[in-house]
C-alpha cells in the first residue's frame, strides 16, 4: 500500500456540515432542499473520485491534529472504508429526495432542524468510515449518537422522548461504559490505537484479558444491534420513516457493524482470534442474534418493527462474515453492508410511502394493498428478495459468499444458521407480498381507491429496488473493494 497525503477525506467529512445555508433558507423550503442536495452530490462526487486511487493500491491519509503520544486525530481511506462511504454517501442523496416527499406529505414540523441533523449524521458516518485509528472512530461514533438523537425524538411526544432515552442509554452507555475503558487498556498495552492489518495486540496480551476486551468492544459498539444490547433499535421506530431508513440501512447500524468489523480485523487480527479460538465465540454470538431476531420478527404486526428485527439479524450476518476469518466470509460480510443497505432502505421507503398514501402501519391492514399501490408493493417485493438473499438481487451475492465462507472455515453449523435464517426471512416477508397482491376481492381492506404516494416518495424506492437488481449482475465497485480489503487483512 502506498500512502498518499490528501485533503479529500477531510473535505468529504466536512461538506455536509455546511448547514448554515440550510438554516438561512428555513423559510424557503425549495432553497433549503437545494442546499441539501448540493452538499449530498458534492460529498458523493468527492468520495467516488477516490475509487481509482484505492483500487490502484493506494491509501489516502490526512492528519487533522496530533492528540497524544502515538495517537493523532487522523483520517485514512482504504478499500473497506471507501466501500462503506460510497454506500452511505449515495444513499444520502436518495434519502434526501425521499425526505422531501415524506416530510411535506405528512406536513411534519421542524423540517429545517431535521435536515440539519440529518446532514450532521452523514458527516459523522463518513468520519467513521475514514478513521485511521480507534480514537478517531470513537469521536465520530459519539458525534453520530448525538446528531441522531434529535432525529429519533423528532415528534417530541412522550413516546419519542422515552425511546430517545432508551436510545442514548444503550448507544452512549455502551460506548462510554465499555468501549472507552477497553480503548484505554488497548492503548496502554500496544502503545497506539492505529488500525493495522493483522492487528496491534498480537503477542502482547493473554487469552483471558483479550477475551474481556473483545467482548467489551463487541457489545459496547451497541449500534451493531447484537443481542442483548439491541432493544434501542425497535424503540427508535417512533422516528419518521426517513430516519428509520437512515438508522437501519445507511448510517447508525452500519457504523456499528463497521466498527466491530474493524475491531476484529485491525485491532485483534485474524491470527490472534484463531489462536485463542475467539472466532467460534464470535460466530456463536452472531448466530444467536440472527436466529433470535428472525423468530421475533415473525410475531410483529407493525411493519416498521418487523423491519427493525429483520435488521438486527441482518447486521449479525456482517459480523459472522468477519468472525469466519476466511477470504469468502469476510468478503461476503463487507458486501452485505452494501447489498443489505439497498434492499432494506427500499423496504423502509415502501413502509413510509404506504403511511403517506394510506395511513397504514400494520401488516394485518395490508390485504389487497398491492392492487391499490402496485408500484410500491412491487418495489417492496424486490427489496424483500434482496434481504432474503434470492436472485436476481444483490443480497444473493453477499449471502453466497457468506455461505462459501462457512465451508472454508469448516463452520458447518453456521452454514445451517444461514440457511435457516434465510427461510425465516422468507417466512416474515413473502406472506406480506402474497396477501397484498393475491387476496380474494371480498377480503380486501380497502373500500375506496388509494393512489400511490407522491413522486418524491415513490421514485426513491423504485430506484433503490432497481439498483438491488443491477448489483446482482454488476456488483462493482463494491466487489473489487471487498476483495482488495480482504487481501490486505489476510495478507497482513
Amino acid at each position: 500500500m502506498i500512502a498518499v497525503v490528501s485533503a479529500k477525506p477531510l473535505i468529504a467529512v466536512l461538506v455536509s456540515l455546511a448547514v448554515i445555508p440550510v438554516l438561512i433558507s428555513a423559510r424557503k423550503p425549495n432553497v433549503r432542499e437545494t442546499w441539501t442536495f448540493a452538499a449530498a452530490l458534492i460529498k458523493f462526487g468527492i468520495i467516488a473520485s477516490m475509487v481509482p486511487a484505492i483500487l490502484a493500491g493506494h491509501t489516502l491519509e490526512f492528519t487533522i491534529a496530533p492528540l497524544f503520544a502515538g495517537i493523532a486525530f487522523k483520517l485514512k481511506v482504504d478499500a473497506f472504508g471507501l466501500l462503506f462511504a460510497l454506500v452511505a454517501s449515495f444513499l444520502w442523496i436518495v434519502t434526501s429526495a425521499y425526505s422531501i416527499g415524506y416530510m411535506r406529505g405528512l406536513d411534519e414540523h421542524s423540517q429545517t432542524r431535521y435536515f440539519c441533523f440529518f446532514a450532521a449524521a452523514l458527516s459523522a458516518t463518513i468520519g467513521v468510515a475514514f478513521s485511521a485509528n480507534l480514537l478517531t472512530l470513537y469521536i465520530f461514533y459519539e458525534m453520530l449518537s448525538l446528531s441522531t438523537y434529535p432525529l429519533v425524538t423528532h415528534h417530541q411526544d412522550r413516546e419519542a422522548r422515552s425511546s430517545g432515552r432508551k436510545y442514548l442509554f444503550y448507544i452512549m452507555g455502551g460506548s462510554i461504559g465499555l468501549v472507552l475503558p477497553a480503548m484505554i487498556a488497548i492503548y496502554l498495552i500496544a502503545g497506539n490505537l492505529d488500525f493495522a492489518a493483522g492487528g496491534i495486540l498480537a503477542g502482547s496480551i493473554g487469552a483471558l484479558p483479550a477475551a474481556a476486551l473483545l467482548l467489551m468492544l463487541v457489545f459496547g459498539f451497541s449500534k451493531a444491534g447484537i443481542m442483548p444490547v439491541h432493544a434501542w433499535l425497535p424503540a427508535a421506530m417512533v422516528a419518521p420513516t426517513p430516519v428509520s431508513a437512515l438508522l437501519h440501512a445507511v448510517a447508525v447500524v452500519k457504523v456499528g457493524v463497521f466498527s466491530v468489523f474493524r475491531i476484529i480485523t485491525d485491532i485483534f487480527g485474524p491470527g490472534m482470534l484463531l489462536n485463542f479460538g475467539f472466532d467460534t465465540l464470535l460466530c456463536i454470538i452472531a448466530a444467536v442474534t440472527i436466529l433470535g431476531s428472525s423468530l421475533i420478527a415473525l410475531s410483529q404486526d407493525n411493519l416498521k418493527r418487523r423491519l427493525a428485527f429483520s435488521t438486527i439479524g441482518q447486521l449479525s450476518y456482517i459480523i459472522l462474515g468477519a468472525a469466519l476469518l476466511t477470504q469468502s466470509g469476510m468478503a461476503g460480510g463487507m458486501l452485505h453492508i452494501a447489498m443489505h443497505a439497498f434492499g432494506k432502505i427500499t423496504l423502509f421507503f415502501c413502509a413510509g410511502a404506504i403511511m403517506v398514501a394510506a395511513g397504514i402501519k400494520n401488516i394485518s391492514e395490508m390485504k389487497g394493498l398491492g392492487l391499490q399501490m402496485p408500484v410500491t408493493m412491487g418495489a417492496f417485493f424486490v427489496g424483500a428478495l434482496s434481504v432474503i438473499g434470492l436472485p436476481p438481487c444483490g443480497g444473493f451475492i453477499s449471502k453466497w459468499y457468506l455461505a462459501i465462507g462457512t465451508i472454508e472455515a469448516e463452520q458447518f453449523l453456521m452454514l445451517a444458521v444461514l440457511l435457516a435464517s434465510s427461510l425465516l426471512n422468507a417466512a416474515y416477508f413473502l406472506p406480506i407480498v402474497y396477501r397484498a397482491f393475491f387476496c380474494n376481492p371480498d377480503e380486501t381492506m380497502f373500500e375506496h381507491r388509494i393512489k400511490e404516494a407522491p413522486g418524491w416518495c415513490l421514485a426513491p424506492p423504485v430506484a433503490t429496488a432497481a439498483i438491488s437488481v443491477i448489483l446482482f449482475f454488476y456488483p462493482q465497485p463494491f466487489f473489487n473493494l471487498s476483495q482488495l480489503a480482504v487481501s490486505r487483512i489476510l495478507g497482513g
